[in-house]
């Protein structure tokens, strides 16, 4: 039997493409020019991360860059485990950590899209304990003036911090109250934080912390089933995102990436892909920091954000929703993201994304208007609304490290022809 070229082009389209023996979930793909991208240019992608690798910056990672909804840019470098000389394959699995909370933020505002649950609603109306927080004010307790809201939690200005990036108080407060723990489940756990002090009054300020955690509680209070059944019915299976999960089943722990540590210009072995805890299904789901996930499943939910809120013909949430995550919602006075001593001037936050208000002297490269986040383990991804540009970088080196993201964000952006 004869196939035209057509044929088997369009056969392509619908099958995806193969890599090691395997399917990748399906992505629309176009040629760069096609979109208005510089072929010859995007190839400094490629030798920037070839060199990241050769100064031992890291041990492999994956590039996608998309444009006006079309990926154009699929690059794996490197190798995922560096002890089993095994490469970063296109369906390689790795640690998304704080990626996970724009998926969680998703799930809540489909919620509040249903009318189950309102932005403004107090975090009493479903952890009740929660009503009597206190806030930390120079070393003593004092009462709340208002409780932090559903909103506060989207745009991380509830107060709530976590352990390791707040001062001894709190932190001892979190080990005390024995929550975030892995092997505990979210709703009990949450309703034990009443013990665990604000940082500031809350809707006043921005502060890192485990709000997303907290509102992956409240997700599974409203919806009544868990929050990885609910991610998986509403989010990943409409969106065929097959790999995505809070943990590596043993079916798939063959495409687990190693985690490493970086000091002093060297990689060394942090979390063993054979032996990792994320071969475990924990009991604590995070909607914080806990899932695994694929450059192909990821990047069909970013697809769907950058195209407000519908992709492949199915809507996820309404453009007015996406609206919400990708605009800065930090009340007037609450100052810009900010992680210790780094203040990321003109970066402010919308309910799920840092959002790029104003150009400074951070991030140089970086455009007004950008939107994205990361995860501890250095994989990146951001959306330029005006540019109709989509990129996810994935690594897996801690402590986190913008290296990747700045290394190409000037070079990817001067890749624009029109």
């Amino acid at each position: 039997m004869k196939i035209s070229c057509q044929s088997l082009l369009f056969i392509l389209s619908i099958v995806g493409t193969v890599v090691s023996g395997q399917v990748t979930n399906l992505l629309p793909m176009a040629k760069p020019e096609a979109v208005g991208l510089d072929p010859k240019k995007l190839k400094a992608v490629d030798e920037k991360m070839k060199d990241l690798i050769k100064e031992d910056r890291l041990a492999g990672g994956i590039v996608v860059v998309a444009r006006k909804g079309k990926v154009v840019h699929f690059g794996t470098y490197g190798k995922r485990d560096l002890e089993n000389n095994s490469p970063v394959e296109k369906d390689t699995i790795f640690r998304i950590y704080s990626m996970t909370k724009a998926i969680t933020s998703v799930a809540a505002l489909m919620l509040n899209e249903e009318g189950k649950l309102k932005l403004d609603d107090p975090l009493s109306k479903y952890f009740p304990s929660l009503q009597a927080m206190k806030v930390l004010d120079k070393d003593e307790l004092v009462e709340a003036k208002s409780e932090a809201t559903v909103a506060d939690l989207l745009r991380h200005t509830s107060g709530l911090t976590y352990a390791w990036s707040s001062n001894k108080k709190i932190s001892q407060a979190f080990k005390d109250a024995g929550v975030l723990f892995r092997d505990k489940k979210v709703v009990p756990m949450v309703s034990g934080m009443d013990k665990v002090p604000l940082l500031f009054q809350p809707g006043t300020d921005w502060v890192y912390g485990c709000s997303t955690d907290v509102l992956g509680g409240v997700v599974e209070v409203v919806s009544g089933i868990p929050l990885d059944q609910y991610f998986r019915e509403r989010i990943f299976k409409p969106l065929q995102m097959k790999d995505t999960e809070f943990y590596v089943p043993a079916d798939k722990a063959d495409r687990f990436a190693a985690n490493y540590n970086y000091k002093e210009g060297k990689l060394t072995l942090k979390d063993d892909p054979k032996t990792s805890r994320y071969l475990e299904n924990p009991a604590f789901k995070s909607g914080g920091g806990g899932l695994c996930s694929t450059a192909s499943d990821y990047m069909r939910f970013l697809l769907m954000i950058e195209n407000g809120g519908k992709f492949d013909g199915k809507r996820y949430l309404k453009k007015k929703s996406v609206k919400l995550m990708s605009t800065n919602q930090i009340p007037k006075g609450g100052g810009w993201v900010t992680f210790g001593n780094e203040v990321r001037e003109g970066v402010g936050f919308g309910h799920g994304f840092s959002v790029r208000v104003k150009m400074s002297d951070w991030d140089p490269d970086g455009r007004v208007g950008e939107y994205g986040w990361g995860g501890a383990a250095s994989t990146h991804y951001w959306i330029s609304p005006k540019d109709d540009l989509v990129v996810l970088t994935l690594e897996q080196v801690m402590p986190y490290s913008f290296n990747t993201e700045w290394a190409l964000k000037g070079l990817i952006y001067d890749s624009l022809i029109d």
